[in-house]
């Protein structure tokens, strides 16, 4: 979309009512297309939700001569890898900024090449996720990095070895460049302080089908045991719980009720605690879960992120739109992204009572306690929101804005819901399933 196309028009006030499904996670699936690269023959990955981060890592697969095709059944990919080649540079600079996908293709390319280029990198402005560590991780495994104007060009004179290597922080992104480079490494690799996250396992359950070696200790350590060769996988992707919270957070915001077909208790659970503490309602069954307003205020809460298994900051910002609704103050401390708590100057704008503050303001003190960063919030409410102006700054931040534009009174014109389809596969759609009154500009409706 570009121009008017990228503005949404938002008529707040109406419950979101009725049935969505989730798909694949965003945190999984492209990640998993990745790992076909690693294979000498196809794989087929099922659940796949039509998102832009899909369509960036398809285009750079085929740009690699990998062959992507839809499989029979919906949301089915079919990936070759059989004629993997080198890419034209131009041709991957292409997608610089689109995406911070790309420097996980580090790995699986110096095994099948020797080499790789990575572009410059986007992805979501919410706070520093460094790639230095990734190049420092190839390095050990053996691979000889350039800068370059336009990237980074990456070489393996000789097979990359494995190596133990320790995180100083549980990075979901540094974990999967460790596990899609050490699996062909020769040798043992052991990663301490690893990601346990859903996906993780996910992606490990996708390269255990694939042939590789790969155990998981009780204390975040991953041990890898290269081999010499990998073969395809037949995966069905987990559902994205991330997706499925925000959508749980638009019903207790806008006192709907929305059944998320596809949810699974599993890996929300921690997220459906918090869930029941403000005063949310929720029924599970086979098939996905049932969120709602049970009516009567909510719960002011004490609310602090944290990695795996503790309360994932993407649940945090669209938690936050509800908060604005609940009766005394909250408390939010966020320890993963510095940056993340930003986006709630335009809820201030339409009317919230949000104020930021250095401090550690959770049970614990946080690394970006002493570093000047506002990583803490107390929301006081209820407060009314009022229909803005709003222009999403990020993806979770960008469906947050979506949510309180559909809990204020009044209209919002929310720019760049582009961004939001970094995550959500046909967000407006599901909108207009739920009841939702949004149009873009000129009448024209979704």
């Amino acid at each position: 979309m570009t121009g008017t196309e990228d503005v949404l028009l938002v008529h707040g006030g109406t419950p979101l009512e009725g049935e969505i499904r989730v798909r694949g996670a965003k945190n999984l699936v492209p990640k998993a297309m990745v790992a076909a690269l690693l294979g000498s023959g196809p794989s087929r990955l099922r659940n796949v939700p039509d998102i832009r981060d899909v369509r960036v890592v398809r285009g750079l697969l085929q740009l690699h001569g990998v062959t992507v095709r839809p499989g029979e059944e919906p949301g089915e990919l079919i990936l070759d890898p059989s004629h993997v080649e080198s890419a034209n540079v131009a041709d991957i600079d292409a997608h610089a900024g689109s995406s911070r996908i790309p420097i996980l293709f580090c790995g699986p390319l110096l095994h099948r090449l020797g080499h790789a280029f990575i572009p410059g990198l986007g992805g979501c402005d919410i706070g520093g996720r460094p790639i230095d560590f990734h190049f420092e991780v190839l390095r050990q495994f053996g691979a000889t990095i350039e800068k370059r104007a336009d990237g980074q060009y990456l070489e393996a004179p000789q097979r990359l070895r494995g190596c133990k290597i320790r995180l100083p922080y549980p990075s979901v992104g540094s974990t999967e460049q460790v596990l899609l480079t050490a699996v062909l490494a020769e040798g043992v690799t052991e990663l301490s302080n690893a990601a346990v996250e859903p996906e993780i396992e996910d992606l490990i359950c996708v390269l255990q089908k694939m042939g590789a070696i790969i155990s998981m200790d009780t204390d975040r350590t991953i041990r890898i045991t290269g081999v010499d060769s990998l073969g395809g996988y037949n995966h069905r992707a987990l559902p994205d719980r991330l997706e499925a919270a925000s959508w749980a957070s638009a019903a207790l915001a806008t006192e709907g009720n929305i059944y998320v077909r596809g949810a699974q208790q599993r890996s929300m659970m921690t997220f459906l605690n918090t869930y029941r503490r403000v005063g949310g309602a929720f029924e599970i069954d086979d098939e996905g879960i049932r969120f709602w307003h049970p009516g009567g205020p909510l719960n002011a809460i004490a609310l602090e992120t944290d990695v795996h298994p503790g309360f994932q900051t993407d649940w945090q910002q669209p938690l936050v739109v509800a908060l604005t609704q609940a009766s005394g103050l909250s408390i939010v401390h966020e320890t993963v992204y510095e940056s993340r708590l930003g986006f709630t100057s335009a809820l201030n704008q339409m009317g919230a009572h949000i104020q930021l503050y250095r401090e550690c303001l959770g049970g614990s003190d946080c690394r970006f306690g002493q570093r000047n960063f506002l990583h803490s919030a107390v929301v006081s409410g209820p407060t009314k929101l009022q229909g803005a102006d709003l222009v999403i700054p990020d993806l979770r931040g960008g469906f947050s804005y979506l949510i309180a534009a559909l809990a204020a009174q009044g209209t919002s014109r929310v720019h760049g819901i582009d961004l939001i389809n970094r995550g959500y596969e046909n967000f407006m759609e599901k909108l207009v399933e739920l009841g939702a009154k949004v149009e873009l500009p000129g009448g024209a409706l979704v």
